[in-house]
C-alpha cells in the first residue's frame, strides 16, 4: 500500500509505503484522509495556504468486481467553512489510481506556475498548464487527453472558478462527476494544480479472489432482481423530485416553502421522455444511475450533459422558482464547466433573489441586475459572475460567511449549518434531519445523514432517544462507505444489505471484520473529525439548524403550518451528545477518546473545555 506525497512548492514528489496497522484502522478513502489531515493540522491553518494539504483517497474495495465500488474521498481543511471538509466522487478516477499503484494521494505547497500531475504508473510528473489556464473543468478533460494522445486517461480537474478560488469550487472527472462540496476545486487553485492525469494498468491486489467473486456474483444477482432496479435505471435520482414534493421537503424559493406547484415539469418523467439520450456508470455499478440529457430546441439547445441528479434539479429548479427543465440543464452544465457547486450556487442564488424581493438588497447591490423567481437568465449570469468572481459574483464567491460579512441583514435566510449551505431536504419535518444537518462534521449536508424518510415513515411513534440513535447509525454506517470506496445508492434505494461490505472486505483483505468492526471503526472517525473541529475552533453553538427550521412555518403542502420547536431540539442535541461520548459541550471525552485510539487528541481537547 503506497501513499503519494506531492510538494507543489518544490515540485517534488516521493512514494510512502503504508504498514498494516494504519491501513487496517482507518481503512482508506476518508478515514486515510481524516488521520492524514490531523497529522498535517496547525490550529491557525488558513485552507488556501501552502501549508494545507489535500488528500484523495480512494477505499480498500475501490476497483474490485463488486457493485458500485467507484468512490473516492477527497478531504482536508475547508475554505467554505474553516474546518475539516471532505467531498465525494464518483466514476472511475479513483480506480485508475489504484491501478497505477497508489492508494492515496497528498498533496501541499504551491507551485511557482499553473500545473498538472500526471502519474503514469511509476512515472510521476509536475507540468505544465499554462496551456489550460482558463479553460472549463469539462473542456480541460478532453483537452488533456488529446494531448497525451489516449482517450484511456482519467482526469480530474478544476475551471476558472477553481482557478479564482472561488470557495464552493469543485472538482470534476469523467464528463461530469464532481467532488462538489466544501470547495475541494479551490484548494486546487490555491496550489496551482489545474488537473491532475493518470494512466494506470497494474492489478489491484485481492487476499481472496474466488471468495470476493462469489459474493459479488450474488450481490448483482440481488440487485437485478429488485423491482425498482430497472425503473432506477431509467430515472436514478431525479425520480426523488417527485417523492420529495409530495411528502413535503422539496427546497422552493429559498427553503421558504417546501412544496412546488411546478414540480411536474421538472421531474425524473420530464427528463426521462423528452431530454434523456443516454446512461453512464460508475466503476463496476449495474445500477447506471447517470443520466445524459441533451436540450434539443430552445434558447439552450445543444447543451449536453450527464445530469442534472435530483439535488441540482432542486437547487436549480423549485428553490429558484425555475421550472423549465432545459434551464436546469444549462445551469447544470455551466456549473460542471466553470467548476463550482450546485447546491451551493442555488442556494446562495436563492438567497439573493429573496433579499432582492424583501428589499434587504438593492438593485446596484446587484450590479443593476434585477433578480427574480424564476428568471433563468438573470440566473444564468449569476452562476458565470460567481465563477468569474465579478461584481456581486465576487461576494457570493466567498461562500456563505463572505455574504453575511457583507449583509449581515441576510444571515436569517440564509439556510447553513458551519458555513456549508443546506442540501435539497427541508428539515422542518423532521427533527432526526435537522440533527444531521447540525451535527456533521462537514456542514448541512445530506451524505452523512439521510434520516428524513424514516423519520416520516414512523411519525410520531418513537422518542428523541430513538431519533438520536438513528442520525448515529447514519452517520456511522454513510462515512463507512466513503471509507470503503463504494456507493452508498444500493444500500439506500434497493435495500442492500450493509453486511455484505464487511464480506467484502474480509475477501479483499485477508482479515475477517464484521459489521460491527467496522461500524466501531467509522465512528472512531468521526470522532477524529470532530476532533479536528473542536481544535480549529468549533463549540455547541455550530451545532445548530438554520434558523428559518425554527423561525419561519411552512406554507403550504402536507405540512404547512410546521417548524421545529427549539427546546426539543437543545433537547434531543444533549441526549445525542451523551450517546456519541461527549460532554455537554459537544467535545469527545478522554474515555471516548481513548477507545477510539485517539490518546493524541487528549492534550489539543482540555484547553476547549469549560472555556466559557
Amino acid at each position: 500500500m503506497k501513499v503519494l506525497h506531492v510538494d507543489m512548492s518544490e515540485c517534488k514528489t516521493y512514494v510512502e509505503e503504508v504498514n498494516e496497522e494504519f491501513a487496517l484502522k482507518y481503512i482508506g478513502g476518508r478515514g486515510w484522509g481524516a488521520r492524514l489531515v490531523w497529522e498535517h493540522l496547525k490550529e491557525d491553518i488558513d485552507p488556501l495556504s501552502p501549508e494545507n494539504i489535500l488528500v484523495i483517497a480512494p477505499g480498500p474495495l475501490s476497483g474490485l468486481y463488486l457493485p458500485s465500488a467507484g468512490k473516492t474521498s477527497i478531504c482536508s481543511i475547508s475554505p467554505t467553512t474553516g474546518i475539516y471538509g471532505d467531498s465525494n466522487i464518483g466514476g472511475m478516477f479513483g480506480v485508475e489510481l489504484r491501478q497505477a499503484g497508489f492508494d492515496a494521494v497528498v498533496i501541499k505547497g504551491k507551485a511557482p506556475e499553473l500545473s498538472y500531475l500526471w502519474i503514469d504508473d511509476d512515472d510521476i510528473q509536475l507540468k505544465s498548464a499554462e496551456k489550460y489556464a482558463g479553460m472549463g473543468s469539462i473542456e480541460t478533460e478532453h483537452q488533456l487527453r488529446e494531448d497525451i494522445g489516449d482517450e484511456t486517461v482519467k482526469v480530474a480537474s478544476i475551471g476558472p472558478a477553481g482557478e479564482k478560488m472561488v470557495k464552493m469550487a469543485c472538482i470534476t472527472a469523467d464528463w461530469g462527476r464532481n467532488a462538489g462540496r466544501t470547495g475541494m476545486g479551490a484548494i486546487l487553485g490555491s496550489k496551482n494544480l489545474k488537473a491532475i492525469a493518470i494512466r494506470g494498468t497494474k492489478d489491484l491486489p485481492v487476499a481472496d479472489l474466488k471468495r470476493l467473486t462469489g459474493i459479488s456474483d450474488k450481490a448483482y444477482k440481488k440487485l437485478s432482481r429488485h423491482n425498482l432496479f430497472e425503473f432506477w435505471q431509467r430515472q436514478g435520482l431525479m425520480s426523488v423530485i417527485d417523492y420529495a414534493n409530495t411528502t413535503g421537503i422539496i427546497p422552493t424559493h429559498n427553503f421558504k416553502d417546501t412544496h412546488f406547484e411546478e414540480a411536474g415539469k421538472i421531474n425524473g418523467d420530464v427528463m426521462e421522455l423528452e431530454y434523456k439520450i443516454g446512461d453512464t456508470a460508475c466503476f463496476g455499478c449495474p445500477m447506471a444511475c447517470g443520466n445524459v440529457n441533451l436540450v434539443k430546441d430552445g434558447k439552450y439547445a445543444g447543451t449536453v450533459i450527464e445530469g442534472p441528479e435530483y439535488e441540482t434539479a432542486a437547487m436549480f429548479g423549485s428553490n429558484v422558482g425555475v421550472s423549465d427543465f432545459s434551464a436546469i440543464v444549462r445551469a447544470n452544465y455551466l456549473c460542471d464547466e466553470y467548476g463550482i457547486d450546485t447546491i451551493t450556487a442555488g442556494s446562495l442564488i436563492s438567497v439573493m433573489i429573496e433579499a432582492y424581493e424583501k428589499d434587504l438588497v438593492t438593485l446596484e447591490d446587484l450590479d443593476g441586475m434585477a433578480l427574480n423567481w424564476g428568471d433563468d437568465e438573470s440566473i444564468m449570469e449569476m452562476i458565470r459572475k460567481i465563477a468569474f468572481r465579478e461584481g456581486v459574483g465576487d461576494t457570493l464567491a466567498e461562500g456563505v460567511y463572505g455574504v453575511i460579512e457583507r449583509w449581515p441583514q441576510l444571515a436569517p435566510i440564509i439556510n447553513h449549518v458551519k458555513g456549508l449551505d443546506q442540501s435539497a431536504y427541508d428539515a422542518r419535518v423532521a427533527m432526526t434531519m435537522a440533527l444531521g444537518y447540525a451535527t456533521s462534521d462537514i456542514g448541512a449536508h445530506h451524505a452523512r445523514a439521510w434520516p428524513v424518510a424514516k423519520e416520516l415513515e414512523m411519525g410520531c411513534n418513537w422518542d428523541l432517544n430513538e431519533k438520536a440513535d438513528l442520525v448515529i447509525y447514519h452517520q456511522t454506517v454513510r462515512p463507512l462507505f466513503d471509507m470503503l470506496g463504494v456507493c452508498r445508492l444500493p444500500w439506500i434505494e434497493l435495500g442492500f444489505d450493509e453486511n455484505t461490505y464487511a464480506e467484502f472486505f474480509s475477501a479483499a483483505v485477508g482479515i475477517e471484520f464484521t459489521l460491527e468492526e467496522l461500524l466501531k471503526l467509522s465512528n472512531d472517525i468521526y470522532n477524529l473529525t470532530r476532533a479536528i473541529n473542536i481544535r480549529l475552533g468549533l463549540t455547541r453553538d455550530d451545532d445548530k439548524p438554520p434558523e428559518r427550521v425554527f423561525n419561519d412555518p411552512i406554507k403550504t403542502g402536507p405540512h404547512a403550518g410546521k417548524v421545529l420547536n427549539r427546546d426539543e431540539f437543545r433537547e434531543i442535541l444533549d441526549i445525542y451528545y451523551q450517546r456519541r461520548g461527549w460532554d455537554m459541550d459537544g467535545i469527545p471525552t478522554d474515555e471516548t477518546l481513548k477507545a477510539s485510539g485517539l490518546e493524541d487528541a487528549i492534550e489539543y481537547m482540555e484547553p476547549k473545555r469549560n472555556t466559557k
